[in-house]
């Protein structure tokens, strides 16, 4: 989903309402400093005047000390309203992280699932941390900007209104028309400097992953040239903003050169007539000439922001998009029991997985579930998480359909271990915690003692305390297989959902855990798919299927 410029900017400003205190103050701080920094020039040229004996209302003492004082006011607002901004700025921006993240896990899995991972990590990071350019630096200039031009407009305008108006037109134009101009041209180029920056970033992860099989087979030049040709485009895109950049500051200067000549003439003119006085000409052309500063930052946010935008586009789609399946709750609690599933049916775009598949597995007994790959087998347990929901038919738990059971309840009677283990760069006693927080030492133990893994952790220097390294690479396939199935005894679900648990395991292992399994059938419900034949044959019932369509029991 694409949105507006107006969408966004209205989308972030919501964000800002709980701080809007500390935005006023940074507002007020910034428009005093920028008064006392256009004031420093204009009391030195008066000054400089009074010395030389012409007609100031005002002693020289008091104008130096004018002076000083807008020098030490102007240090302290300047502080005052950075540290104000970036705190806003950074509280913001952990928000927005967080709401990030439990978009993400709202999404999870099925909306993920073949997302490019490295765009995604781009979109936490990266686009997050552009929004501090809106927060920080976009906000209370513009606000500053606004209250500055109008109290140097009036200024301006007591001397003669004329010049006020002349002064009105100059500070739009700096500030507003050629921000705007240049943003138009720029609509594009921050849209694609963030997309391509995402699809750098997935190709280097996925190429920091894939490093041994580029090694052996010797692909490195290509997967070389592939990363050289996107940061060859990426670079393109950030010379069209630079060149926009660059555009923005001549544009600003030679107009404020222009303007200010402008001023010089009118009051030139004006004083000549008799309309206005020698002061007041030289205070017009002083305060017009020392008064750009905040219009000239609004320009140059006209190519800034479109990165920003760009990236807060990228965000609100994230946070916007629907969950395949919306977390249940306020439901009456669950009870376990057999399963059921009648006349489902499912399908990944238009490739049909399940069709009309009707099936009941009774409690406390192990069901092995055999068939091809592709047959449907590892779909039909993620159903049964609720991980997706069927396009038709129902499937239920003691009766109960599982869009009607609360999504905790469902999470804590079920257990579900995948082909794919996931461990994470930490102690393998808080890998296995994530089943159960709470866990003792002793519980852990049996849970890994049962899936045959705690001799092996043992034998390491660090025993549970051991780190593991990322995604568990220094461990084997088959000691991550039974770290993730110790996972699963130790969160205690009646039901046990299990994928391919013993493909990466020996015989004499496979035997321990199957014996596990066998132990454990009187308390839970065991559903086992594999296609090993040794493994399934201690199930209560096999079923087998193919092409998604339940063959026998």
């Amino acid at each position: 989903m694409k949105h507006s410029r107006w969408t966004i900017i209205m989308r972030l400003l919501k964000l800002v309402r709980p701080l809007s205190w500390n935005m006023a103050g940074a507002v007020l701080l910034g428009t005093i400093g920028n008064l006392c920094a256009a004031g420093i020039p204009v009391l030195a040229g008066l000054a400089l005047l009074k010395s030389m004996g012409m007609y100031i209302p005002a002693s020289l003492e008091l104008l130096l000390a004018g002076m000083i004082g807008c020098g030490i006011v102007r240090a302290l607002c300047r502080y005052g309203e950075q540290a104000s901004n970036h705190y806003i700025a950074f509280r913001l921006l952990a928000l927005v992280r967080d709401l990030v993240f439990q978009a993400l896990r709202r999404l999870s899995p099925a909306k993920l699932e073949g997302k490019d991972k490295g765009d995604l990590i781009a979109v936490i990071t990266a686009d997050v941390e552009l929004l501090e350019v809106f927060y920080a630096h976009t906000i209370s200039p513009v606000c500053i900007a606004v209250l500055f031009t109008i109290v140097c407009v009036s200024v301006i305008a007591r001397v003669h209104p004329l010049l006020g108006l002349l002064a009105f037109f100059s500070y739009l134009a700096i500030g507003a028309a050629v921000p705007l101009l240049i943003s138009l041209q720029d609509d594009t180029a921050g849209k694609e400097v963030r997309r391509l920056s995402g699809e750098l970033s997935d190709a280097v992860l996925d190429n920091m992953r894939g490093l041994s099989e580029v090694l052996q087979y010797s692909r490195g030049n290509a997967r070389q040239e592939k990363m050289d040709a996107l940061t060859d485009a990426l670079l393109e895109e950030k010379e069209i903003q630079s060149g926009l950049s660059g555009r923005i500051a001549a544009s600003s200067g030679t107009l404020i050169w222009l303007f200010d000549i402008m001023m010089i003439i009118g009051a030139y003119l004006l004083y000549g007539q008799g309309s206005i006085t020698f002061t007041g000409f030289v205070t017009s052309i002083l305060v017009m000439m020392s008064s750009f500063g905040p219009v000239s930052a609004l320009a140059a946010l006209g190519s800034t922001l479109s990165n920003t935008f760009a990236a807060a586009d990228r965000i609100l789609s994230i946070l916007e998009e629907e969950p395949v399946t919306e977390d249940v709750t306020g439901q009456q609690p669950a009870l376990y029991g057999d399963i059921a599933a009648e006349n489902v049916s499912f399908s990944y775009g238009n490739e049909k997985v399940l069709q009309d598949l009707s099936v009941w597995l009774p409690k406390d007994q192990i069901i092995g579930i055999t068939g091809a790959s592709g047959s449907g087998k590892s779909t039909f347990l993620k159903l049964l998480m609720r991980f997706w929901k069927p396009e038709d038919g129902r499937l239920g738990i003691n009766d109960r359909d599982l869009e009607t059971i609360n999504t905790s309840d469902l999470r804590n009677m079920e257990g579900y271990m995948t082909q794919d283990t996931h461990l994470f760069r930490d102690t393998i006693r808080n890998n296995l915690k994530i089943a159960k927080p709470d866990a003792s030492d002793e519980e852990i133990i049996a849970a890994c003692q049962k899936a045959s893994v705690h001799d092996t952790i043992m034998a390491l220097p660090d025993g549970y305390d051991t780190v593991l390294g990322e995604m568990g690479d220094t461990l084997s396939g088959g000691e991550r297989q039974r770290l993730s199935l110790a996972r699963a005894f130790l969160h205690e679900a009646r039901i046990l959902l299990l994928d391919e648990p013993t493909s990466n395991l020996d015989a004499l292992n496979e035997g321990i855990i199957l014996r596990a399994l066998d132990q454990e059938k009187h308390a839970r419900t065991v559903l086992l798919v594999s296609h090993r034949e040794s493994s399934v044959r201690i199930a209560d019932t096999i079923v087998h299927m193919e092409e998604g369509k339940l063959i026998h029991e």
